[in-house]
């Protein structure tokens, strides 16, 4: 197991523990204090998703045996992730709903000849200008997505050239290995084959000198 996955998970439990409790106290709230308790909320939400993304470039980078057992229990956690967003999402709309309402009753009191044409053009583009920030946080989050993907891939694509790599050292070893006993093979037959030369070679200067000495003693 990797301590730094293990770190990464007990951050993100206690973020998630934190995040539910809030949620309860949340849904209990109204008006400014709720609207704050949200924006907490939204924070620990995106503390929540970056320890996600985290333990999941680490479970990548792991042994496939390993990596199998991290991302299910990942998984889990991505689930748990979901529950919290939909909790906060609807502690959310409800607050809208009651904004909705009292800026509908506060209307109602005022005179409705006096909005001008001058606030409608400025209500418009103040909420175009709200469209289109909402469009560049959208694009910026895409492309931070497509990012982390494109790292997980490149951590994949390295982890299989690592595993590739050992497996040709353990070959190359492996074939040293016999190299050096087929050079000790040849070593001994090398030896043997001198000594059998130096054997024979005692054994024909033998019998010259037998055969000498038998053709000596018939001769004289």
């Amino acid at each position: 197991m990797s301590e730094v996955f293990e770190g990464y998970e007990r951050q993100y439990c206690e973020l998630s523990a934190g995040l539910s409790k809030k949620c309860t106290s949340a849904s209990l709230l109204d008006g400014e204090q709720k609207k704050q308790k949200l924006s907490e909320l939204k924070v620990g939400l995106e503390e929540a998703e970056s320890m996600i993304r985290k333990m999941d470039l680490e479970a990548r980078s792991l042994q496939p045996n390993v990596k199998a057992v991290l991302l299910a229990k990942l998984r889990e956690y991505k689930s748990d992730l979901n529950n919290l967003k939909s909790q906060v999402k609807q502690i959310s709309s409800s607050n809208l709903n009651q904004a909705a309402r009292d800026e509908l009753l506060e209307s109602g009191m005022a005179d409705a000849t006096a909005v001008s044409a001058d606030q409608k053009a400025r209500l418009l583009m103040s909420t175009e200008r709200l469209n289109k920030t909402s469009n560049r946080v959208r694009d910026g989050r895409k492309i931070m997505l497509e990012t982390e993907e494109l790292g997980v891939s490149i951590l994949q694509d390295l982890n299989q050239q690592r595993q590739s790599l050992l497996h040709a050292h353990g070959t190359l070893h492996a074939v040293d290995d016999n190299i050096g006993k087929s050079k000790k093979i040849l070593t001994n037959m090398s030896r043997r084959m001198i000594r059998n030369k130096w054997i024979i070679g005692c054994i024909v200067s033998v019998l010259v000198v037998a055969i000498i000495l038998i053709l000596y003693y018939k001769l004289k």
